[in-house]
């Protein structure tokens, strides 16, 4: 199942992808009670707003993915623009209860889009691929793989950020917007495999 063109790529994808996610999700709680100065119960509150921006971001990925038939395009369309996003949160995300508000939703949006859709479709896409000649177990195999790395960083995610914090919230965000980065990096050859097999059909 490794040998399928993708898997290791969107494995390593979904491992920094749900760094990133499971990090707000068990952080941003934290974060915005000391940020934004709001009571504990406000601020887990406004937490699940990231989570109510995450299933819009998993719907308009897996539609826009259906549209295009582009995959990792999709993924790296988001994650890039997930990493500003990121920042600017930390920047103004503190502001008011609507910056808190609708930043919470945005990022969710944007960084649970594409793990949302690699834990899904991608996997499913590759599970089906012409390499395994209709192998019925290699599904479970391949979604096996790319869920079960996604879960390592899904672990390491919060570790990070319990370590990083005490050095400043600061340097919890750079270390997210680098895991997002690295998952963009990932999907590149996948992206320019994708562009260029779209350009040829045109």
């Amino acid at each position: 199942a490794l040998l399928i063109p993708g898997v290791i790529e969107f494995s390593l994808c979904l491992f920094f992808a749900k760094l990133v996610s499971y990090t707000f999700l068990f952080w941003l709680p934290k974060y915005i009670h000391e940020k934004a100065n709001y009571d504990p119960e406000k601020a887990a509150d406004i937490s699940t707003l990231f989570d109510v921006g995450g299933i819009f971001g998993g719907i308009s990925a897996g539609l826009l993915s259906d549209f295009t038939g582009m995959r990792a395009t999709t993924c790296v369309l988001m994650l890039a623009l997930s990493a500003p996003v990121l920042y600017i949160y930390n920047l103004y995300g503190s502001l008011s209860l609507a910056h808190s508000i609708g930043l919470s939703m945005v990022c969710g949006f944007f960084v649970n889009g594409p793990y949302a859709l690699i834990t899904t479709a991608v996997s499913a896409d590759l599970g089906t691929h012409e390499v395994l000649k209709g192998n019925s177990k290699a599904l479970s195999t391949v979604t096996a793989i790319i869920d079960g790395t996604g879960s390592i960083g899904a672990a390491v995610g919060p570790l990070l950020a319990g370590v990083i914090e005490s050095s400043g919230w600061n340097n919890v965000f750079y270390m997210l917007i680098g895991s997002d980065i690295m998952a963009l990096l990932l999907l590149l050859r996948l992206l320019y495999k994708e562009i260029s097999s779209s350009l040829r059909r045109s």
